[in-house]
């Protein structure tokens, strides 16, 4: 399995990965209050039928982001 890095909003509904970074600043002070923290494992459960929100499970419940949001939270697969 290779690791690879792209965006929360990338992954696929099952897909696992570890928060690496953010691409703004602003959202990312308030992903990082929610838990959203570099090095931190997350899973993306679910994505709505139109493609927004995105649920994802982080340090053990599960968050509600906007696509948009989840666009600005780097991953390593």
């Amino acid at each position: 399995m290779s690791i690879s890095t792209c965006f929360l909003s990338e992954l696929k509904a099952g897909d696992s990965a570890v928060i690496e970074s953010f691409s703004e600043n602003e959202i990312s002070e308030k992903l990082m209050e929610m838990g959203c923290l570099p090095g931190e494992a997350v899973k993306l459960e679910r994505i709505a039928p139109l493609g927004d929100p995105l649920i994802i499970s982080i340090s053990g419940y599960e968050l509600s982001l906007r696509k948009a949001e989840a666009a600005t939270v780097l991953v390593k697969k």
